[in-house]
């Protein structure tokens, strides 16, 4: 691959390592991309946002270079790479690049609220092993007020990887956040799911 051809560096806020149970299988590496297409009111990771938040500047190369100290409890566990952030698949084509460069072994998570426009999704579904669904709530003004955005869009995503037969392969977490939604509407929620074809 020429320079002409490699994906440029983007910003990372933080490399998490030897994780186990959280973000996929094995022992995973959280690698976590500064953005995001939400505002979440009670966001765990505010330092995404932030314009002059302090980030590790990384090509798919050097962050490949970054993480081979682990590769003996990748291949070991069966674990390797969880994205998120922040939204990693705005990171799509930095994801792409990582990937045909790491050894074929490593396992790829992402982290997602699925709330990006439906090719940057298509980009990294032929490798993305697992995908960690953050939904918050299927009421879109419950979803609205809490995140800023419109759940309809994470719904269709959603739905489009179920109809790709991936549904064994996604985790969606469903929580519930105080003074914005109800057991209840957690319960619709999970309803609404379930009937997509989602196993919660």
């Amino acid at each position: 691959m020429n320079s002409s051809e490699t994906t440029k560096e983007v910003p990372i806020i933080g490399i998490s390592r030897h994780r186990l149970g959280r973000d996929g299988k094995g022992v995973t590496t959280l690698v976590a991309f500064h953005g995001c297409t939400l505002r979440c009111r009670y966001c765990l990771n505010p330092q995404c946002l932030a314009p002059d938040y302090t980030c590790l500047m990384m090509t798919p190369d050097e962050l490949i270079d970054e993480l081979m100290i682990d590769d003996l409890y990748f291949q070991a566990t069966g674990g390797g790479v969880c994205f998120g952030g922040g939204e990693p698949l705005l990171r799509s084509e930095f994801i792409r690049e990582f990937h045909s460069l790491a050894p074929k072994e490593w396992r790829i998570t992402v982290e997602t609220s699925l709330q990006v426009p439906r090719k940057q999704l298509e980009e990294v579904f032929p490798f993305v092993n697992y995908y960690i669904v953050d939904i918050k709530d299927t009421s879109p003004e419950i979803y609205r007020r809490y995140t800023g955005g419109r759940v309809e869009r994470a719904l269709e995503n959603l739905q489009w990887l179920v109809n790709q037969g991936v549904a064994n392969r996604i985790v969606v977490r469903l929580p519930h956040i105080p003074d914005f939604n109800t057991a209840d509407d957690v319960a619709h929620s999970r309803r609404l799911l379930e009937a997509m074809g989602i196993t919660l």
